[in-house]
């Protein structure tokens, strides 16, 4: 069951019927509970304050937004994508976080166990999985859930901050129920390895992921050479970038790959993960993208939902560990993009989200909702056509991603 309020048409005498939104939009305090404690970098406060900052500009306010909080999922509902033993390992350690396994990967460093892990690691799941519905049946044309992206869960086992891996129940569902093509395209710094190893071999998911490469970064893989099982070569992509890429040679490789590949598979749907750990000031990572190319690459993302498959996009969150400063202003930008929307880059944050930061925090919040980077809200890159430089350490990723995965289709390795 999902509780939200929804919008009535009452235009015939005696009919009240549910209307389609623009954005269906996962939030609930309760989601805070995903909290592995004080001193873990992945503190439950960027979604408490993504969400307020969300409020501010007015961004949940129906018509247009339906803000919905599922309820704990059936078992089976993981079980599509999770293992019963690990399952049964979760709801353990819920019960008891003294119990548990680090074999499945819990009760570690960095995925301590907390009672009620379960029930909210599972919600976040329904969460996603309820707007990639609504999407999927036309009820909302975009869907948003900034507490899920968990890409890093394993079917067997927790990883890398994450319990379940909503993203692939989600994938897995759209599968089941008619979806012969589903993209999955993931911004995070880190690589997002559940994902692509739940549908490594599945040729109707294809998988991109752009990323620091595992040489210096967890989860240490995403390579090049990593394209998919044998059913499916050329569906897993890895841009595998260098430490300290910054804005423009970042929207470099992004565009050098994702569109045309995009445009190659021609999804029915595609899904998003929009970690925020890109950016320049964030503790866990070495990339240094700016707010505004973070929202340079939401929207061409959004845009290539409307070019390529209706406009059916599920947008995620994912990692981003600078939990005041930047994380509520990407995911802010990500809501108001889905809403059609945008907020201008050089929007003054609201001042009452900024008196709220400062009392609890002690801190400065940035006061624009950009870095100050785009100019005339454009960051500037020099396109794939420009030409390939083999001195560049960003092209020749790209141009290892492109031999890699192009080929397969259909596409020329060096040309668009």
């Amino acid at each position: 069951m999902v509780r939200a309020v929804p919008s009535l048409d009452t235009s015939g005498p005696g009919t009240v019927q549910v209307m389609s939104t623009q954005a269906r939009i996962v939030w609930d305090e309760s989601f805070t509970g995903y909290n592995f404690g004080h001193e873990h970098p992945m503190n439950p406060v960027r979604l408490e304050l993504t969400a307020r900052l969300c409020r501010e500009f007015g961004l949940f306010d129906p018509p247009a937004a339906q803000v919905i909080l599922p309820d704990v999922p059936a078992d089976d509902v993981l079980l599509t994508v999770h293992t019963p033993e690990y399952l049964a390992a979760v709801k353990e350690a819920s019960a008891d976080p003294a119990a548990a396994k680090q074999a499945y990967g819990l009760g570690t460093d960095d995925d301590p166990a907390f009672v009620g892990i379960h029930e909210v690691s599972a919600r976040i799941v329904a969460g996603t999985l309820d707007i990639s519905q609504a999407v999927w049946r036309g009820e909302s044309e975009h869907g948003v859930n900034f507490c899920g992206g968990l890409h890093h869960a394993m079917p067997g086992y927790a990883s890398g901050f994450c319990i379940y891996n909503d993203a692939a129940v989600a994938i897995n569902w759209l599968l089941e129920n008619g979806a012969s093509r589903v993209a999955y395209v993931d911004v995070d710094a880190h690589h997002g390895d559940g994902v692509e190893r739940i549908f490594w071999n599945d040729p109707r998911v294809m998988t991109i992921s752009l990323h620091e490469t595992g040489t210096v970064l967890f989860p240490g893989t995403g390579f090049a050479a990593d394209i998919g099982g044998p059913n499916a070569m050329g569906t897993a992509i890895n841009l595998a970038l260098p430490p300290g890429v910054s804005d423009g040679p970042w929207l470099r490789g992004f565009h050098a790959v994702v569109p045309a590949l995009l445009r190659a598979f021609l999804p029915e749907v595609i899904v998003t993960q929009h970690g925020a750990d890109s950016h320049f000031t964030d503790p866990l990572a070495h990339l240094g993208l700016s707010v505004d190319a973070q929202v340079a690459a939401m929207e061409a993302l959004h845009d290539l939902s409307h070019e390529l498959c209706g406009g059916k996009w599920v947008a995620l969150g994912g990692g981003g560990y600078e939990v005041i400063g930047v994380v509520p202003r990407t995911w802010t930008h990500l809501t108001a993009l889905a809403l059609h929307r945008p907020i201008d880059l050089t929007t003054p944050v609201p001042p009452r989200w900024l008196e709220e930061v400062k009392a609890r925090f002690g801190v400065d919040a940035p006061d624009k909702m950009g870095d100050g980077v785009a100019e005339r809200g454009r960051i500037w890159f020099r396109s794939w056509e420009s030409g390939f430089d083999p001195s560049n350490a960003v092209d020749r990723a790209v141009i290892a991603t492109r031999e890699a995965c192009f080929p397969h289709q259909g596409l020329d390795v060096f040309f668009d």
